[in-house]
């Protein structure tokens, strides 16, 4: 039997392996009602149909489901769905997607309550209301911020199957002080510390159930230094004392404040423990201005520089195409100053609009046009129409799976040459007139693709860039050589004629004549 006045609390998570930390929030903060209360996580892909049979089978009477760019449109097919079937299910919504511009957001219309902004007690207090049969005023309900040291902590909510299987996030700090116009953290007022040594508590019963990997969703984990060491000193005595036993950090940082009493802590982390995720987002001093960044870059790109020189940390480096006000060749001499600093990645975003987000008020000075469906993507700009919007988009997708996979590191600096942002676009742009996609490319193909381009684009490099790339195809493990013989365009291999696969394996089922007399 499931409990009376039952609160499940949901989301669709991008992977199984992320588990909801605001869920975790929430049901740790219900009080009273928590032994009531379930979390189910999902995954987005799944049929919206399976998933409301999996919840409606626990006959909850309040459904919390959080809300995110990366969800809504599927969240709102499985609120339909919900509503159709049960109408008299409560459901709240929360999280960013819905937190603000709220009244233009469809799922919220078929929703009963709708939670803006912090939802830690206010998703408990409104759970109360509902249960004691007083009707809240609104159906929109601003959410309380409590002071941080007054919150129940969630890391207990995760499950042994969490710790064993899923990445475990956690937060020393929440909220941001800057004011970045893309960002929701824009919003904050300031960065706001949990009790630090209630916080270390936590990440040590974590550590000895078995968590090694740590992923702290801290905006700015290098604000306050003494705060960032005592937490790295922290994980480098797990390392000493159980040199053994790896861990796995990540952190995100300001990239242009880093110390010197950090910097000696960083460099006595050993390989493949740290990893920095450093917002650079533009180099362009005017472009930062315009949209309240404030970033101090000869000292950024020195930090970077003395990171990637100095210490064994992956550096995974964010920048942003389509801000308003820069051109392309604005982006390129930022992303080659990029590359040139070596990070081990560089995240190519393309610009959204995230609602509420300040960045809208340079919409129309700059003919900003974003995708009205999520994630509400740049599609052009005064300064960037649509075709290269796309071009720069496809760009995004094919360094990340060829740059930033870390399988080709010997023949991409070859692909690159002198010129990183110029060469790989016309690769890319050679790559979608030949393939037509820009996704679920194997390896091996993609080594072959790379091959036929030198081939094609630069004869005088193939020996050498085939070489490298051999060698890094021989580094990932392979057994044997690539072939890069290649098939004649517009021929297809298949040794039992035009049959497609499916049904020529119905020609080996048991019994069938034709099976017998091939056999």
């Amino acid at each position: 039997m499931h409990p009376v006045n039952h609160i499940l609390l949901t989301t669709l998570n991008a992977r199984y392996a992320h588990a909801s930390l605001g869920l975790r929030y929430l049901r740790a903060n219900l009080g009273a009602l928590r032994s009531r209360s379930a979390i189910r996580e999902f995954i987005i892909g799944q049929k919206s149909e399976d998933i409301a049979e999996q919840i409606l089978a626990e006959q909850p009477s309040v459904v919390g489901l959080g809300v995110y760019i990366w969800n809504v449109d599927e969240c709102t097919q499985l609120v339909r769905l919900l509503k159709r079937l049960q109408p008299d299910l409560i459901v709240v919504l929360g999280g960013p997607e819905v937190s603000y511009e709220s009244g233009e957001s469809e799922i919220c219309q078929w929703a009963d309550y709708v939670i803006s902004g912090w939802g830690d007690i206010s998703f408990a207090d409104l759970c109360v209301q509902i249960f004691e049969g007083a009707k809240p005023e609104s159906k929109f309900i601003l959410g309380i911020q409590p002071p941080l040291e007054s919150l129940q902590r969630p890391y207990d909510e995760y499950t042994d199957e969490d710790v064993a299987k899923r990445y475990v996030y956690v937060e020393a700090s929440r909220g941001c002080p800057f004011k970045c116009e893309f960002c929701l953290s824009a919003l904050d007022k300031t960065a706001w510390p949990f009790p630090l040594d209630a916080f270390l508590d936590d990440i040590s019963r974590l550590y000895q159930r078995g968590v090694r990997q740590f992923k702290f969703v801290d905006r700015t984990f290098n604000l306050k230094i003494d705060t960032s060491i005592r937490i790295l000193q922290f994980f480098l005595d797990k390392l000493e004392q159980s040199p053994e036993d790896p861990l796995f950090v990540h952190f995100e940082l300001v990239p242009d404040h880093l110390p010197e009493r950090l910097r000696e802590w960083i460099t006595r982390f050993p390989a493949g423990t740290l990893q920095f995720e450093i917002g650079i987002q533009t180099f362009d001093p005017e472009v930062q201005q315009r949209i309240s960044r404030r970033q101090k870059n000869e000292l950024a790109r020195a930090n970077l520089e003395w990171l990637r020189q100095h210490t064994q940390a992956h550096l995974h480096v964010d920048l942003i195409a389509g801000l308003p006000g820069e051109t392309v060749d604005m982006f390129a001499r930022g992303f080659d100053q990029l590359v040139a600093l070596r990070p081990h990645e560089i995240q190519f975003g393309i610009l959204k609009r995230l609602r509420g987000a300040p960045i809208a008020r340079h919409s129309t000075e700059f003919d900003l046009r974003f995708n009205p469906a999520p994630p509400y993507n740049i599609l052009s700009t005064r300064d960037i129409d649509f075709s290269t919007m796309q071009r720069l988009s496809r760009f995004a997708r094919y360094w990340d799976i060829i740059a930033n996979s870390g399988r080709f590191t010997l023949s991409l600096p070859l692909l690159l040459g002198d010129t990183p942002f110029a060469s790989f676009l016309a690769f890319s742009d050679w790559l979608y007139q030949l393939t037509g996609k820009s996704h679920a490319f194997a390896p091996e193909r993609l080594a072959r693709l790379l091959h036929q381009y030198i081939e094609q684009c630069r004869p005088q490099q193939l020996a050498v860039f085939d070489a490298a790339l051999q060698a890094d195809h021989s580094a990932g493990g392979a057994r044997g050589p690539l072939d890069f013989e290649a098939k004649p365009a517009g021929t297809r291999q298949n040794a039992a004629g035009a049959t497609p696969k499916r049904q020529r394996r119905h020609l080996r089922q048991p019994g069938d004549p034709a099976a017998a007399q091939s056999g």
